[in-house]
């Protein structure tokens, strides 16, 4: 009995050393497996942050800014949508500043709550008039807000003849392509040939014109300029009308020096040759940058429709009309000045609509920008603006006049525009101001006059709305610094190019005319080798 006991004593403290073995083993199997698990989650997750650092880095941390994208084919991934923003608002860093682009007449400010409009209306199709009827009538509203501010011949409840256009060179075109149509048409009434037309201009006018006479083909006939006189001669475009004449084009603000042309000296001498010949040649006024000046600043000025002979006048809406880039007006007298057949008509967009332009497709956002800008300032808000951009440019024709190193070429009435010269070029030129004034941020052009006065080279700030006195009495400080330098620098032009002793040994060979020439040539060259040498395009 006592062995049985025993044993049996015996037998379970086996059994219990198994079971402590037994949960032992469990124990470690458990803390094994959770062991392992945890290690193997650790691996995914570093694996993940490897993968993904674009999940967890910032941009500049991201792999998109030190690989080099294809610049000139697409691409054959996608990037992330803050990657592709960033990577274009760097580059574009690079771009000047467009308040301080003083070469620049179009408008470079709007108030926040314009900029609101464009942006509500920028996925608007203008040509879309029966899907946007509201925007067709603002536009309609601005026409003939426009015409009679031009003292269009219109009764009260008379609509305007107008149209918007991307800007004024797309109404040029316009307008002379039914300038040239009406001669045409009149041509083949008489029997008389109508396969030479012509056009009469000043060498001032913007190069719109000149796309126009070789576009469509019309001979362009220019009224050469002279020192001192560098808008249209209008006794010399009247000598040279002849019966296929379609137009004699004049301007209210060169782009040049800012002048108004003498529109009704124009007209009176048409008038009269008109009677003599019986020709009819009309006026077209390319009002682009004056056209929102003359009628706030110079309303007593005759240069529209009160003079008989204006059909069509034309205007930029993002110059002076206070819009930003991309809206132009074109206004005729009266229906019969713009010929039917040149307007089209379409109705597969949902009703028939009369389109006149040379593009189909545009955005409503500068017509609407335009429409808030009319009834916002309304004249006197205009005539504020104008007012303000006449005396800073004053401010600043008086201060690079105190320097007495400078001829203003601009006048006094006209565009707000300060164009000037240097008046010795014996060591340094125009150009040479031009470049050294962009370190200061500033970007003021210089160039040549058309012929016959391409001898006289100007520099040209334009004096727009968002252009203050501060910044006026700034860049006249900065134009006194670069003078200052300049004259501590040995003459670019003779270290560089190899004419030292100009000013000496060759006036007394050639006409001063010809040295400056010479000079302007050579700086123009050196200007071009410098910029092949910096990969500039």
């Amino acid at each position: 009995m006592q062995i049985c006991r025993v044993n049996l004593i015996n037998t379970i403290n086996v059994a219990s050393s198994l079971h402590h073995l037994f949960v032992s083993f469990l124990v470690h199997l458990f803390l094994f497996h959770t062991l392992t698990r945890k290690q193997n989650t650790k691996m995914v997750l570093s694996r993940t942050q490897t993968n993904s650092d674009e999940s967890v880095c910032t941009m500049f941390g991201s792999r998109y800014v030190r690989t080099t994208l294809p610049k000139y084919e697409i691409g054959e991934a996608s990037i992330p949508k803050d990657a592709a923003y960033q990577i274009i608002k760097d580059e574009l860093m690079l771009d000047g500043n467009p308040r301080l682009n003083l070469a620049s007449f179009v408008t470079t400010w709007m108030e926040p709550e314009c900029d609101k409009l464009i942006m509500d209306s920028i996925n608007k199709n203008y040509v879309d008039m029966d899907e946007y009827p509201v925007t067709t009538e603002l536009q309609n509203r601005c026409v003939n807000i426009i015409a009679r501010l031009f003292n269009a011949p219109l009764e009260e409840t008379e609509t305007a003849v107008g149209v918007g256009t991307v800007g004024s060179s797309e109404a040029i075109m316009l307008a002379g392509l039914a300038f040239k149509r009406k001669w045409q048409n009149r041509r083949k009434a008489e029997g008389k040939p109508y396969d030479k037309p012509n056009i009469v201009t000043g060498a001032n006018v913007q190069v719109c014109w000149e796309k126009f006479a070789r576009y469509f083909e019309v001979e362009l006939k220019e009224v050469k300029l002279s020192e001192g006189y560098y808008v249209m001669d209008p006794d010399k475009a009247a000598e040279m009308v002849d019966e296929n004449t379609i137009c004699v084009a004049a301007i209210l603000g060169s782009t040049l020096n800012g002048e108004f042309e003498d529109v009704k000296r124009l007209n009176d001498l048409l008038v009269k040759k008109n009677e003599e010949t019986g020709w009819n040649t009309p006026i077209p006024v390319d009002a682009a940058s004056g056209g929102f000046i003359a009628p706030f600043i110079y309303p007593e000025l005759e240069w529209d429709f009160r003079l008989p002979l204006v059909k069509s006048i034309n205007v930029s809406g993002h110059k002076y009309g206070l819009v930003y880039a991309g809206i132009g007006w074109v206004v005729w007298r009266a229906p019969e000045d713009l010929p039917e057949e040149l307007i089209f008509h379409i109705n597969y967009l949902g009703a028939d609509q009369p389109t006149f332009t040379l593009n189909f497709s545009k955005g409503s956002s500068q017509i609407i920008a335009q429409y808030y800008q009319l009834i916002r300032l309304g004249f006197e808000g205009y005539k504020n603006v104008m007012e303000n951009c006449i005396e800073n440019m004053v401010v600043l024709k008086e201060g690079i006049e105190k320097t007495e190193r400078f001829n203003i070429v601009s006048k006094d009435q006209g565009v707000p525009v300060v164009a000037f010269s240097l008046k010795d070029h014996s060591f340094h030129n125009e150009f040479e101001i031009s470049e050294m004034l962009r370190r200061f941020g500033w970007i003021v052009p210089a160039y040549t006059m058309p012929a016959d006065a391409q001898h006289i080279t100007v520099l040209r700030v334009v004096i727009r709305e968002d252009f203050s006195r501060t910044l006026a009495e700034r860049l006249v400080s900065d134009i006194s610094k670069v003078l200052h330098e300049l004259d501590t620098l040995p003459s670019k032009i003779s270290k560089k190019m190899g004419i030292e002793g100009i000013a000496e040994n060759v006036k007394e060979k050639k006409m001063e005319r010809e040295i400056l020439m010479e000079v302007i040539v050579g700086w123009r060259k050196f200007v071009k080798e410098r910029k092949k040498m910096n990969g500039v395009c």
